[in-house]
């Protein structure tokens, strides 16, 4: 979650902010799953999609402005968008924008990752000027209340604040893990590392990580 300078509103938070969901990734590691739609798009139990479970946990959360950043193969998942989440409103101040790679930096660059993809799109997400905005994977099977994690980071005064599980050692090398302080200040980010760095302070989970929650794990 990050959020403009300005006084916090008053609460449920999750109204005043963004989710800007990013679904573009192939997801080579599902192999044939993934041969004709990206992985946010792979069916589950029935109907569902993969995306489904970030969409329904930013709706449940009081979220009510949803972007969603698509590019490999993305026909399917475009088409389940379409068919399954319109029946937002703008008459009740929300929005559900669906934002295709368009070369709009360049003729020659699409989404060069996470961070290109919220950038390329800046100027759509600032058009709406929410509060916070929070930018959850399209790919995760989680649960989450985004309105409990705004309000920690408001609470905190963090300019960003990013969702973590506790993994042990051996598993954190197949994420992306946060190497902190004793007050949870993150230091450095590393990608999937072999030696991740261990929680600080806390003896009692000494051989513990804490991995980004919207990391890949290897398979």
């Amino acid at each position: 979650m990050s959020s403009s300078k300005d006084a916090a509103p008053a609460p449920p938070f999750a109204r005043h902010a963004m989710a800007y969901v990013l679904a573009g990734g192939r997801g080579s590691r599902l192999m044939e799953l993934t041969d004709r739609r990206a992985k946010p798009a792979v069916y589950f139990g029935g109907k569902s999609r993969i995306i489904d479970f970030a969409l329904s946990n930013a709706l449940n959360s009081g979220i009510r402005r949803i972007a969603v950043a698509t590019q490999y193969k993305a026909h399917s998942l475009i088409r389940h968008l379409q068919r399954g989440w319109n029946f937002f409103r703008p008459e009740r101040n929300e929005s559900f924008d669906i934002l295709p790679a368009s070369q709009r930096v360049s003729e020659t660059m699409w989404y060069l990752g996470t961070a290109d993809a919220v950038y390329q799109n800046i100027d759509i997400i600032e058009s709406y000027a929410p509060q916070y905005h929070g930018h959850p994977g399209g790919r995760p099977c989680l649960q989450d209340d985004y309105e409990k994690m705004l309000q920690q980071h408001v609470e905190s005064g963090a300019d960003v604040t990013v969702g973590c599980l506790e993994a042990s050692l051996e598993e954190a090398k197949g994420f992306g893990v946060m190497h902190v302080d004793t007050e949870n200040l993150i230091l450095s980010f590393l990608e999937k590392p072999k030696n991740p760095p261990s929680m600080p302070g806390k003896p009692e989970v000494r051989c513990a990580a804490w991995a980004s929650m919207s990391s890949t794990r290897n398979s």
